[in-house]
């Protein structure tokens, strides 16, 4: 027997010995592996809970850990679809209908981020492999691919930098490009250690002095009732937390319903003799659709404070109406008014759904706003995670700016 076919006897023999695996058979367990814990990433991650956001980092590891690109799209679909499980019941919960129109809308979400990832995967490891998932990275956070760019890793870097400002997001960025290379174990240890370090000393971000959020459990009656029964109740409910040391009264998204001259005379009426300022949703309506807006309000002046950059895809904002026919559902401000001033305070407005994006945040805090209004009407969202998410990362965000955040919703 030659040395070389003896080497290659050695070889199989060694492959086929009892207790090993053969190559094939690692690489058929692997990818049902891969999914499987990008679907724990995406759950346990988007839990709604805010310190479990930096489990959502393991994403570009597995990611990278792909053998190949249908792979690595699968494992990226398992991880958008678990991290926006609760899209399909909302939706059916909104529209009043059975499931299957959310979970089409759930499928139909998830494709710009499977094919972004999906396009950007490379097998070669190394820098490559790095640059390509932060350019996947960079796209899901900004738009158009950003639109639908839910369940972003960088949301983590609140909780692992707070305070940190821009070199926390820089930090973070460096640390899901390391996760996608040979050092991952690294990278695991030392964001570990962020993360324990962060969580032995949380707190939760200040209240800005004055200021105070009222949630209400109005359910789908706010922005539908007009009537001056529902205003009046709502005006006794800001002078009930203003009696308690708070001038500045926030009340969540659509909660005066449409804004119109006679709901602006009737606040104005009523706040009358007393320095509270009102700061609320409300919707302003027009022949070719209407503004998601947030409004301020007080004795002297009510006037609108902000114009939503992005209403919620399919639902609220409907571009394509304008070209199939005489237009409606809200427009999208986009890069509009990222910073609003009231009584001297630069605010960061984010209204729903723009808490669950990136970019409307990042486009906000470039302009060194000293606080942060958070607002949503999640009724439809019962029984979900949504409204979870949305809190957890409006309050990543101020933590990770170190600015003051003030939040408001009905549920």
């Amino acid at each position: 027997m030659t040395p070389d076919i003896l080497g290659r006897y050695r070889i199989a023999a060694f492959s086929a010995s009892p207790g090993r695996c053969s190559p094939s058979i690692r690489n058929r367990w692997r990818w049902p592996v891969l999914i499987g814990l990008s679907m724990v990433a995406g759950s346990v991650g988007w839990s709604g809970t805010v310190l479990t956001l930096p489990v959502a980092m393991v994403f570009p590891l597995l990611w990278g850990k792909s053998p190949s690109r249908v792979v690595a799209a699968a494992v990226s679909g398992g991880y958008f679809l678990a991290a926006s499980r609760g899209l399909p019941q909302g939706v059916a919960t909104f529209y009043a209908a059975d499931l299957w129109p959310g979970l089409l809308l759930w499928v139909m979400a998830s494709t710009s981020f499977v094919t972004v990832h999906a396009l950007l995967w490379t097998r070669r490891p190394g820098k490559g492999r790095a640059v390509r998932y932060l350019a996947a990275a960079v796209l899901m956070g900004l738009p158009p691919f950003g639109i639908t760019g839910w369940a972003h890793p960088m949301t983590a870097a609140g909780v692992l930098f707070p305070g940190w400002t821009w070199c926390g997001l820089v930090a973070t960025a460096a640390g899901l490009a390391i996760m996608t290379s040979r050092f991952w174990p690294a990278a695991v240890i030392v964001l570990g250690g962020f993360w324990l370090w962060s969580a032995a000393t949380w707190t939760e971000p200040s209240l800005p002095e004055g200021w105070k959020g009222v949630d209400l459990e109005l359910g789908q009656s706010l922005g539908r009732d007009g009537s001056l029964e529902h205003h009046r109740g709502l005006i006794a409910i800001v002078r009930a937390r203003a009696g308690e040391g708070s001038r500045f009264i926030v009340l969540p998204e659509s909660a005066l319903g449409f804004w119109t001259p006679t709901v602006a005379r009737l606040w104005q009426k009523d706040l009358r003799g007393s320095d509270i300022t009102v700061i609320a949703g409300a919707a302003v309506l027009d022949a070719a659709g209407y503004d998601n807006v947030i409004v301020a309000i007080s004795a002297d002046e009510a006037r609108i404070l902000y114009r939503e950059r992005m209403p919620v895809p399919v639902s609220m904002w409907q571009p394509w109406r304008a070209w199939t026919g005489p237009g409606g559902g809200a427009r999208a401000h986009l890069l509009a008014n990222p910073v609003v001033e009231l009584a001297g305070r630069r605010i960061a407005p984010l209204i729903c759904y723009e808490q669950l994006i990136l970019w409307p945040a990042l486009q906000s805090m470039l302009h060194a706003p000293d606080m942060i209004v958070a607002t949503s009407n999640g009724w439809w969202t019962a029984g979900t995670s949504i409204v979870a998410i949305q809190r957890a990362s409006a309050v990543a965000w101020a933590k990770l700016f170190g600015v003051p955040i003030v939040m408001a919703f009905n549920m």
